[in-house]
């Protein structure tokens, strides 16, 4: 009688390395370039940043091996590779402009790999988190009115959305998007049977009711808040989105995304005509050109115009002039990459990030829980809201925002916010691809979103 084996899936831990190497060598050889242009020579750093990238970006692939062997093995090369290429960008801005801000990035840099390996390490299951849904609500609104505290509080380029302790300077905002996404998907996987089963049929749409509409109205409530309090258009955006998107997965019902553009149609009038700052971002929006305009629309338009100088293949880098356009290195990084490696380097970094963010909603669907398909699918939809958002602004589909892009951008809140995200993504999809008969019994028994698993590549 012949014995039958027990057939385990690979990891692909090793094609993860491949790419990592791989994601690791094209940011060396873009800083490479850049040192050539410049100097006609190796730049000195180039060893160090990339030795330290790729140094950093092993170590977590060795506790992903560790720890959660089964994690999706493209997520980490391509953040390593997207935050490695920001890295170049930024030095390459510190050359014109004669600053620092690539040692500080990469600082941030390895402050938020660390994060992420920690994470993966104390979180075994992404599952405990639901424990702590309304903990991660209270944390979350603490987070958003963190900057509104009188001594504690800082006003940058008129937003108030940032916390200083002496040099030092945080955005919280950037963590309250994570908390929030815990709480949103915690709190729809209890009540999403309300939500979606009962309610009046009005043609086509089965809307919700009354009482059911309490949850939305109340986060449409706190972002117009965050808006109105704290001047801060995009994390409103973000964080609105965020919750209408989590809402429309837990429920399939069209109704709530119909009901959630419209709010938000009504806040976005009421901000363009109550609010100074929101009307005078709009209408930079629709008349960059004219002369009153001249002064305030002076970004976006030195940004569309290094942008067009591109053309398809781009000046190369450090043969274009970004550094004309006012924070180069952070809100309009994307136009920086424009200018220097054109529309084709552009459509490359929108499908690093069209890749990341598949790759969190194909976490979303093999994941066996309701918790982990709502908590993934609202994280892999915050990054592509924030891109959308991002390079809207930049390329004038729609108002600027003044969000960062991410993993490019500079700025610490932001880097070691998304590299907490690939971390979550990480973990949830390592219990996604795990064999079922390996996966245990979650911390929560009563979960109703239990569902049959999917094998994913």
């Amino acid at each position: 009688m012949a014995t039958v084996l027990p057939v385990y899936p690979t990891t692909r831990r090793n094609v993860e390395l491949v790419l990592v190497v791989a994601a690791v060598l094209i940011a060396c050889g873009a800083w490479a370039v850049v040192g050539l242009t410049e100097h006609g020579s190796l730049p000195g750093g180039l060893f160090a940043y990339g030795g330290g990238l790729g140094a950093l970006a092993v170590v977590l692939h060795l506790v992903l091996r560790w720890r959660a062997p089964h994690a999706d093995p493209v997520l980490l090369p391509v953040a390593t590779l997207l935050n490695g290429l920001g890295l170049v960008m930024i030095h390459r801005l510190d050359l014109s402009e004669g600053t620092s801000a690539a040692s500080r990035q990469f600082v941030w840099s390895a402050l938020g790999i660390a994060a992420a390996g920690a994470l993966v390490v104390v979180l075994r299951d992404h599952r405990v988190l639901r424990r702590y849904t309304f903990t991660a609500m209270v944390a979350g609104l603490v987070l958003l009115l963190l900057p509104l505290v009188p001594v504690l509080g800082k006003e940058i380029n008129g937003a108030r959305i940032w916390v200083g302790i002496g040099p030092l300077s945080f955005q919280p905002g950037e963590i309250a998007k994570i908390v929030l996404a815990v709480f949103f998907a915690g709190y729809l996987v209890v009540h999403r049977d309300a939500l979606s089963l009962t309610g009046p049929k009005v043609l086509f749409l089965r809307l919700p009711r009354a009482r059911d509409l309490g949850p939305i109205l109340l986060a449409w409530a706190a972002s117009v808040g965050v808006l109105v309090l704290q001047r801060d258009l995009g994390t409103s955006l973000l964080f609105f989105g965020l919750f209408v998107a989590v809402l429309y997965v837990a429920t399939e019902r069209v109704s709530w995304i119909v009901i959630g553009l419209g709010l938000f149609a009504a806040g976005a009038v009421f901000a363009a005509t109550t609010m100074s700052h929101v009307r005078s971002r709009v209408d930079i929006w629709l008349h960059p050109f004219d002369a009153d305009n001249a002064d305030s629309a002076y970004q976006l338009l030195q940004g569309l115009y290094g942008m067009a100088s591109g053309g398809l293949l781009g000046t190369g880098l450090d043969r274009g002039r970004p550094d004309i356009v006012p924070f180069a290195n952070s809100d309009f990084v994307y136009a920086s990459f424009g200018e220097e490696l054109g529309l084709a380097g552009l459509f490359a970094l929108l499908l690093l990030y069209a890749v990341l963010v598949e790759r969190g909603m194909r976490t979303a669907i093999g994941v066996r829980d309701g918790f982990g398909k709502l908590l993934a699918a609202g994280l892999a939809f915050s990054v592509a809201l924030q891109v959308f958002v991002v390079v809207g602004g930049v390329t004038r589909v729609i108002p600027l925002t003044g969000l960062t892009t991410p993993f490019l951008a500079a700025g610490g809140s932001s880097l070691v916010s998304n590299w907490i995200v690939v971390a979550l993504l990480l973990r949830i999809s390592d219990l996604a691809r795990r064999p079922a008969a390996e996966v245990r019994n979650g911390p929560e028994p009563g979960d109703t979103g239990v569902t049959q698993a999917v094998r994913i590549p």
